[in-house]
């Protein structure tokens, strides 16, 4: 007979390796079937809501990490995993989640990067740089850690350092479109226009569904002479378009209409700085 504790990690070790294959429903669905065998195993609960965000299910996750948190778990892993997902949501919680995850496994760079990432967003700058600095010396080839490294510099108004660390990001991980899409939107912001083009360029195409990288590059492309790209982008950002993106692509067609100068104006002091605030503050 399989002991209960041996049996719940092999339990686990399935649900992950389905979750890693992107099978969130068949990890739901394990993970709940072990419900009633172990109510009260906090791993168990964070990764079913992880499976369950994954699926959509934003509400019943965030419960399950609230309620695997509310038993004490003391692995980091669960720690900042539930503590991560809780910022999502605004929650006090998740700082206290974090910080635990960070003091508790000050060696494991996933704990002192979700904490850095928390902290840069929350406007504790200073801090969240140490905690960066920290995952980046350990895993200086992680992609997530370059980003996020990028994402605080940002915030604390140091553009020059933020493209450095997005550029390396994407040196580290090229087809992470929305890394290229931040990194086009800070060099605009550092009036770097042209430089800034041709990545908004190749984050459009890469990101056919993006709404805003339509805008943000048709402006770019109709900012440097070539109008052509622009109402293509445009045409791409209508066809994606829902509720309130109807009203920015009017404008932003009026712009290209006006030609290059006014699309110009439009994308450096208008669009580009509130799409490159919004997606600064995504949490990961």
């Amino acid at each position: 007979m399989t002991e209960p504790g041996q049996g719940l990690e092999h339990l686990l070790v399935q649900a992950r390796e389905l979750g890693a294959e992107g099978d969130f429903a068949g990890m739901a669905e394990k993970l709940r079937g072990e419900l009633d065998a172990y109510p009260d195993d906090p791993a168990l609960l964070c990764w079913l809501g992880v499976a369950e965000r994954e699926l959509g299910l934003e509400g019943v996750a965030y419960e399950r990490f609230k309620q695997a948190l509310a038993l004490d778990p003391e692995d980091p892993y669960i720690l900042a995993t539930a503590g991560n997902a809780l910022a999502h949501f605004d929650d006090p919680d998740a700082e206290v989640a974090l910080r635990a995850a960070s003091v508790m496994a000050p060696d494991l760079p996933l704990t002192r990067w979700m904490y850095g990432a928390f902290l840069s967003r929350e406007g504790f700058v200073a801090e969240a740089r140490r905690e960066l600095d920290e995952a980046k010396a350990m895993s200086p080839d992680d992609a997530t850690v370059a980003y996020e490294s990028g994402v605080a510099y940002a915030l604390a108004g140091d553009l020059a350092s933020a493209v450095d660390e997005f550029a390396r990001a994407l040196d580290l991980a090229p087809d992470e479109s929305w890394s290229r899409v931040v990194l086009g939107l800070a060099l605009v912001e550092d009036d770097r226009l042209e430089e800034g083009e041709v990545e908004l360029d190749l984050a459009a195409r890469q990101r056919s569904d993006d709404v805003e990288a339509q805008l943000v590059a048709g402006l770019a492309a109709c900012a440097s002479g070539r109008e052509e790209d622009a109402w293509e982008f445009l045409e791409r950002a209508r066809f994606g378009a829902q509720g309130t993106d109807l009203l920015t692509i009017e404008a932003v067609e009026e712009r290209i209409e006006d030609g290059p100068d006014a699309a110009g104006r439009f994308l450096r002091h208008t669009l580009a700085p509130v799409v490159f605030r919004e997606r600064l503050q995504a949490r990961p």
